[in-house]
């Protein structure tokens, strides 16, 4: 029998909630209920011959059939809305893990998805308070997605700034 998977769910805003997992497990069943989020991951690299616009503007270009220079138009926009337009003609080795985060991201949201989700933001920014820097990111794009779910280590909880609640 498998075992029951519980998984705390607070409210950081209005379109974002956490996914607190006890373990691995859980943290695994949070990510397999979402099939169809746009996953942001440390497991999912970027295309390394490929430059942060264009790892943000192949999924509208392929996926949609979006005219590239309009695929590249929307990548610009979101780097523009986030600050970090100085990235966008860098590729993934040349990137610090910001960069590379916000490239990610970037990429998960314009595909519109009905969920982002983001695995381990500690993994993914090991030396930035990520907390603040999710918190500020994911504000600065209100409007681009339409529900985020950040999974993450329950043990992590209380290092965001917002209390979790059991709900």
């Amino acid at each position: 029998m498998d075992p029951v998977l519980e998984i705390e769910v607070a409210m950081l805003a209005d379109s974002v909630e956490f996914l607190w997992a006890a373990n691995d497990d859980e943290r695994m069943f949070a990510i397999a209920e979402h099939a169809d989020a746009g996953l942001v991951s440390a497991t999912l690299p970027l295309r390394a011959n490929l430059t942060v616009l264009e790892n943000i503007a192949v999924v509208p270009e392929f996926r949609d059939g979006v005219d590239p220079d309009v695929a590249l138009d929307r990548a610009w926009s979101l780097l523009e809305t986030v600050g970090h337009i100085e990235c966008a003609h860098r590729r993934d080795p040349d990137l610090d893990n910001r960069e590379r985060f916000l490239a990610k991201l970037l990429r998960a949201i314009v595909g519109s998805p009905p969920v982002i989700l983001i695995e381990r933001p500690g993994l993914l920014l090991p030396d930035f308070n990520y907390p603040l820097l999710l918190d500020a990111t994911l504000l600065s794009l209100q409007g681009h997605y339409r529900q985020c779910r950040i999974v993450d280590y329950a043990w992590n909880a209380p290092l965001y700034p917002r209390p979790a609640s059991r709900t």
